[in-house]
């Protein structure tokens, strides 16, 4: 999927009506939000015109300036990236691997690392379907655990529990899924809410698969309003996560709701 460019119609629409693509929105907004005389936003509202400044950055890409005219039959392989035979364009003629130093998990029951996913029927921010055919969920707004981490909390499948992190939080059922033990994972771009705006200071990732949260952060035992029955009874119970940058342990608070 990385050497090969093919032209989508985008399938069916998954709703009626007119509506502005993806690429006029944030156009707009950055026209409204950032500076101006950087970029002309306005042209990059044309999927042409982005593909024009794409074929001038991305070597190999040359062809996509002309995909959605009918150039290149809708598709073609890029440039530089399938290897017939290894040898590839280093100075040794061999691929170079890179050591990654991966954070080590508090050894704490109650320690957890949450990633934010997309579903089956998801791709990128745009969603198709509800349903998630990988992993069994009928609803978005799920937080998936494994099995264990469930039963020692009291947790079944189904249970309602408020997911905080420094960012905000969120309410959610609880999915029990074919997970690492003290491990969470939740879609995008539901859970966004829970992700800090951090980046990693060597490749400028997100946190989206190891979300860091601030240090002390308030345990706010406040209830939830919702629109059935009395206010809900709050259990408490923390989980804490390791941030990317090893910092030390910082805190998510996931609370059960219960109705009183």
């Amino acid at each position: 999927m990385f050497n090969f460019v093919r032209l989508s119609d985008g399938g069916p629409p998954a709703l009626e009506g007119d509506f502005r693509s993806e690429v006029d929105v944030v156009a707009g907004i950055a026209e409204r939000i950032l500076p101006e005389g950087r970029f002309d936003w306005s042209r990059f509202r044309s999927h042409e015109a982005l593909r024009e400044e794409i074929a001038k950055i991305v070597p190999g890409y040359d062809a996509i300036t002309n995909i959605g005219k009918g150039g290149a039959g809708g598709e073609f392989q890029i440039e530089g990236r399938t290897f017939h035979a290894p040898s590839f364009n280093t100075p040794n003629g061999r691929a170079q691997f890179a050591v990654t130093p991966v954070p080590t998990l508090v050894d704490d029951e109650d320690v957890f690392r949450l990633m934010t996913i997309r579903s089956e029927g998801q791709f990128n921010t745009v969603v198709y379907e509800v349903e998630d055919l990988y992993r069994g969920n009928t609803r978005r707004d799920v937080v998936m655990m494994a099995e264990a981490d469930a039963k020692r909390r009291g947790l079944n499948e189904g249970d309602r529990v408020r997911v905080r992190s420094e960012t905000g939080e969120m309410e959610a059922s609880v999915a029990i899924v074919d997970i690492r033990a003290r491990n969470l994972a939740m879609y995008y771009p539901e859970a966004n809410i829970l992700v800090p705006g951090r980046i990693d200071p060597r490749s400028k990732t997100p946190a989206f698969k190891s979300i860091a949260d601030s240090p002390n952060l308030p345990l706010r035992h406040s209830a939830v309003d919702r629109p059935w029955g009395p206010p809900p009874r709050i259990r408490p119970f923390t989980i804490s996560r390791e941030p990317v940058n090893a910092q030390p342990t910082r805190k998510t608070v996931v609370t059960r709701l219960e109705s009183a």
